[in-house]
């Protein structure tokens, strides 16, 4: 793999960060400096600052976030995740929840089990509570488990249970870009709330807005199992 992928994998640094380090001559594999993007192995002698790779603990964290964070590492992006939470070691979020929804995401240092989450193929579960401009009928809930065209793709079958007049609760298998607002959009209405509730076997419930709290062995070994 990439040196930049294995750095992310192994929790030391993202893989943007892992750019910085190599320009700064400071990353060596079997005794050479290391070049931009270079492939190694997991047997390889890699060094940074003269040093082996410290073998870090993996962190598991469940965030509920709040609305108007921003779920990026990029140090330049204002009222991003990273900054919101101030964790001291490095972590990164798996996979998105956009800047106007709230609810859970996960944050980690596992790159393994985050690319595992990540991946559209393997059809993790992720749930939500939507509520919407205007009362909705039967035909919405129809068309929205079935699929609907967005972006030039057509959405997965998937869940859709009425909560009241104009709130649902949807269970998406995929993570297109703001899905369920493209999707409600494309149907005439407007999300005026969004909370992500469940990510496969880990729910939101008991954690307040804007606090985490690490999850447990048996979590984690269901997220590795699902």
């Amino acid at each position: 793999m990439r040196i930049n992928k294995l750095l992310s994998n192994r929790g030391i640094c993202s893989r943007r960060e892992t750019n910085r380090i190599i320009e700064e001559n400071r990353v060596t594999v079997n005794g050479k400096l290391c070049e931009m993007g270079q492939w190694v192995e997991e047997s390889d002698i890699i060094l940074i600052d003269n040093k082996p790779i410290p073998v870090k603990e993996k962190v598991y964290i469940a965030l509920n976030k709040p609305v108007g964070i921003t779920c990026t590492a990029a140090k330049g992006v204002e009222n991003n995740i990273i900054k919101f939470m101030d964790y001291p070691e490095y972590i990164f979020p798996v996979g998105r929840l956009d800047k106007a929804s709230q609810g859970l995401i996960l944050m980690t240092n596992d790159g393994d089990l985050s690319n595992k989450i990540s991946k559209a193929e393997n059809e993790h579960e992720k749930e939500y509570v939507v509520t919407l401009d205007r009362p909705f009928d039967d035909v919405f809930m129809k068309e929205m488990s079935e699929g609907i065209e967005i972006c030039g793709v057509t959405t997965r079958p998937c869940k859709v249970n009425r909560m009241n007049e104009d709130t649902f609760c949807i269970v998406l298998t995929q993570g297109l870009n703001k899905q369920i607002r493209r999707m409600s959009k494309a149907l005439g209405y407007r999300v005026i709330r969004l909370e992500r509730i469940r990510i496969m076997n880990i729910k939101v419930d008991g954690i307040d807005i804007g606090k985490w709290r690490n999850l447990t062995e048996e979590e984690v070994e269901g997220l590795k199992n699902w």
